[in-house]
């Protein structure tokens, strides 16, 4: 059965590590045991107020959670389908994502190699849509296994049926307190397909010398490792804003402005253009400043940290004092792609 655990502390369950009580969690390690939680003890539970907990990675609380919170411990990676060009892979949504990542490379699998070291577990991988280095879930998703609220019953939903987006899916939308996701499936291609046009990753692997999956992801480790802070050392969610997506013509009158902005094309949407966000803040001075016990990483100016015993409204005025700066100064609106409770 489920394990429930009444006024538990959040620090040790999230990245940023800032001080919260939730009133309870409820921890489930099969479907079997989340649908039985669900139709006795989790009616009212859900009712009261709930939200869903993976790694913790991308979750900020800045005051204690006066509902339930829900987390997977579900573990397992196998082969559902195999060919002679690819491998479909089932993994359960509590899993951590860099294990499949590890698994697959391991495998000398193509697909999730750049997405190597992003923390998440699997079932967040899809709600986000996490993305690195020019790959995001979305483009070795098959398909999300589902429990539905409202009937208890299991779903599959394509990836189509995901309308996934920039660190975006339906997860987020539509299907929001609807539904949970059990376990995700991938797929894998046994054929080399190496992505290395994006940032300074070619150049990484080219130096190693090693254009396997496991090569790639050792570069993409290595490359992560420099720039992005260990959350074990220092509290931190990775990238704390999303870079925005603009219509062409506000971006090419920005480019005009300040000729270094980095702009990126957008696959599918030829009249759009992303802008850097980290180079805004960093333009703006905010690189390894910081707001009382909150700051920019020295590092990395997407990358908000917690200096030490910083709470979580404390991250939060420093990510809207920084929110404001850019929109005076740039006149373009950022958001965070941390979700903040």
């Amino acid at each position: 059965m489920a394990h429930i655990t009444e006024h538990i502390e959040l620090a040790p369950y999230t990245s940023f590590g800032t001080k919260a009580v939730a009133r309870r969690m409820v921890e489930w390690s099969t479907t079997q045991e989340l649908i039985s939680y669900l139709r006795t003890e989790g009616k009212q539970h859900l009712a009261e107020g709930w939200t869903i907990l993976g790694e913790g990675c991308n979750t900020l609380f800045t005051a204690d959670y006066n509902g339930t919170i829900i987390r997977s411990t579900a573990k397992g990676i196998e082969i559902a389908e195999e060919n002679d060009n690819e491998v479909m892979v089932r993994a359960a949504a509590g899993e951590v994502w860099d294990d499949v990542v590890a698994w697959s490379t391991e495998r000398g699998l193509w697909g999730a190699e750049n997405l190597s070291a992003i923390p998440s577990s699997v079932g967040a991988s899809v709600v986000q849509n996490i993305g690195a280095y020019g790959v995001e879930a979305k483009d070795i998703v098959e398909r999300v296994e589902v429990v539905r609220l409202d009937t208890l019953q299991t779903e599959l939903l394509s990836a189509a049926d995901c309308h996934f987006g920039y660190r975006d899916s339906i997860f987020k939308g539509k299907e929001a307190g609807k539904v949970i996701v059990t376990a995700v499936y991938y797929r894998f291609g046994k054929c080399a397909e190496p992505r290395l046009d994006y940032g300074t990753l070619r150049p990484e692997v080219e130096s190693r010398g090693d254009f396997s999956p496991e090569g790639i992801r050792r570069a993409v480790i290595a490359i992560r490792e420099s720039k992005l802070p260990d959350p074990k050392v220092i509290g931190n969610a990775g990238s704390f804003f999303k870079n925005p997506i603009l219509p062409r013509a506000q971006v090419e009158a920005l480019k005009a402005l300040y000729p270094a902005m980095p702009i990126y094309e957008v696959a599918g949407a030829p009249d759009s253009l992303k802008i850097a966000t980290g180079w805004m803040i960093d333009t703006l001075g905010w690189k390894g400043k910081a707001l009382g016990r909150a700051g920019v990483h020295s590092k990395q100016a997407l990358v908000l940290v917690n200096l030490g015993g910083a709470t979580g409204s404390e991250v939060l005025a420093l990510a809207e004092r920084i929110c404001h700066e850019v929109k005076e100064k740039f006149g373009v609106d950022i958001s965070p792609e941390v979700n903040i409770l």
